[in-house]
């Protein structure tokens, strides 16, 4: 099931889950309304070549690309709400097993994006999708040129780059964590999300973190009840993106941690958690 939208003029985006098969076009418009932008905001200069996400989506669906997952950022300012940052997800026609890859096409039509395509992993057990952090795993288009065909070709090379991340995954499956190493890594996961404060006068470290790093290793599902690196960083990671684990803030008070629903930050945080995931793998095999 994908997330139900409700658009309104606040900055927050709206997280979109997965839909178990593509989504339609007419479905994408109601989730991301943007995608299907008239033309650019009138912010934009006459240099900047407007061409919809929208005639590039029908040009990677033509190609045999499909979408199972869709977001929309909003906007405070009048009239932008429109031409926000909008992310797909989309999957080869051939490329629809359990756990398969993704490509992560992000853009926008007010001049806060260019064409972003960004290699991304599907995990079924927990309908959860991760994002690369390797450089040569994400491609930047400018709104210039022939725009659709350069997306296209994009989106083949990302392609390219995805056997090298399946050998990644294999390793960190792989790999077995001690408690010690699982909580070491939690906690540097959480430090991600919520950097502690340091008082420059006294130097005393405040932790904002509202939970600690055993609930962040708290599996979601009996199926994730594994050492394994690459488990242990998917649970991080679901609990991180979806949040709803209760706590306490700095000051004590109760508090619930929340969703990732900005498209940047969602982005960011992934690319992070898996570079992380990657360098703990390298110290288990030094």
């Amino acid at each position: 099931m994908y997330y139900q939208n409700r658009f309104n003029n606040h900055s927050s985006t709206h997280m979109g889950g997965y839909s178990s098969n593509p989504l339609t076009l007419a479905q994408i418009e109601r989730y991301a309304p943007s995608v299907f932008a008239q033309d650019k905001h009138e912010s934009r200069s006459d240099r900047y070549t407007y061409i919809p996400t929208s005639q590039v989506l029908q040009g990677l669906i033509a190609e045999g690309f499909n979408v199972y997952s869709v977001m929309q950022g909003n906007s405070r300012i009048p009239g932008k709400s429109d031409y926000t940052k909008h992310m797909l997800k989309l999957r080869k026609q051939d490329n629809v097993s359990a756990d398969t890859f993704e490509i992560v096409l992000i853009n926008s039509h007010d001049g806060t994006s260019a064409y972003k395509l960004i290699s991304g992993y599907y995990r079924l057990v927990c309908s959860n999708g991760m994002v690369s952090y390797r450089d040569d795993c994400k491609l930047s288009i400018p709104h210039r040129g022939d725009i659709v065909r350069d997306v296209i070709e994009g989106a083949y090379t990302i392609l390219d780059t995805q056997r090298d991340i399946s050998e990644s995954v294999n390793q960190l499956k792989a790999i077995q964590l001690l408690p010690s190493e699982a909580r070491a890594f939690a906690n540097a996961a959480l430090e991600l999300k919520y950097p502690s404060e340091v008082d420059e006068e006294t130097q005393k470290i405040t932790v904002t973190a509202p939970i600690v790093a055993e609930q962040l290793l708290r599996p979601r599902r009996y199926d994730d009840k594994s050492n394994d690196l690459w488990t242990q960083f998917n649970v991080i990671q679901e609990n991180l993106i979806k949040g709803g684990q209760q706590g306490r803030s700095s000051n004590g008070r109760r508090a619930s941690t929340r969703a990732v629903k900005s498209i940047d930050n969602n982005v960011n945080l992934n690319r992070a958690l898996w570079m992380l995931a990657d360098r703990m793998a390298e110290l288990k095999a030094a």
